[in-house]
């Protein structure tokens, strides 16, 4: 399908509708050095055009040290058995997410919605903090919980060379009771990823918003858009 996409400095995009597999949300990763950082992993079923993008890079997928999960979807964590069976890498993800991901939900992973099931998934790190830092490769990744689309959804940000660089998957939503959705606190969520003052913002679906401005009208754009939800 599509080639990799090189956002930032070491940050890639390397997965989506677009480049691996019309199911699958956006896939990155971030070079640490002697690591990687591999944030979601897709559906499912383009798993091996994920690898083949970031071998093409060109970076070796073994070093893959860990891979964050954002939430408990499907079309964002159905991959993460094949990373993490072909490549050794850590499961990390929210607390609150990860029962589903272990389990595979079919429900709360909106696994029913793709007439698909999860492979059981062991989530090696449990994140529980508001705001915690992870040191992979000499660097700091920082996972901030943003719970209101899912209980455990979590946003990632690094800053690198004068760029604040935001992963915020699906700030969009959508809601459901079916995935424990919260609009009021999703909307505590969005004012906390608006205060980081982004630089870039890498979405799970519509792709890739440069400059603060753009980050900040394309959130603001779904707080008003949801202005009288509850």
């Amino acid at each position: 399908m599509g080639e990799a996409e090189m956002i930032h400095d070491g940050v890639y995009l390397v997965g989506g509708s677009s480049l691996s597999h019309f199911q699958d949300a956006a896939v990155f990763i971030v070079d640490c050095g002697g690591e990687i950082v591999m944030i979601d992993s897709g559906a499912g079923n383009g798993a091996k055009a994920i690898e083949k993008n970031i071998r093409d890079i060109p970076r070796d997928p073994s070093r893959i040290s860990a891979l964050i999960l954002t939430h408990c979807h499907v079309d964002h964590i159905g991959s993460a058995k094949y990373f993490k069976d072909a490549f050794s890498c850590r499961i990390v993800a929210h607390d609150l997410d990860a029962d589903a991901i272990e389990s595979g939900d079919p429900v709360r992973t909106a696994a029913s919605w793709y007439n698909t099931r999860l492979p059981r998934l062991k989530v090696d790190t449990r994140l529980k903090g508001e705001l915690e830092r992870l040191g992979i490769g000499g660097e700091e990744i920082r996972c901030i919980h943003t719970p209101g689309h899912t209980p455990g959804s979590i946003c990632v940000f690094i800053d690198r060379n004068g760029k604040r660089i935001l992963f915020g998957q699906d700030i969009h939503g959508p809601f459901s009771e079916d995935f424990a959705s919260d609009i009021g606190r999703w909307r505590d969520s969005m004012e906390k990823l608006l205060a980081l003052e982004a630089d870039i913002l890498c979405e799970g679906h519509f792709g890739i918003f440069n400059g603060k401005k753009r980050v900040e009208e394309y959130i603001r754009g779904y707080l008003d858009q949801y202005a009288g939800e509850y």
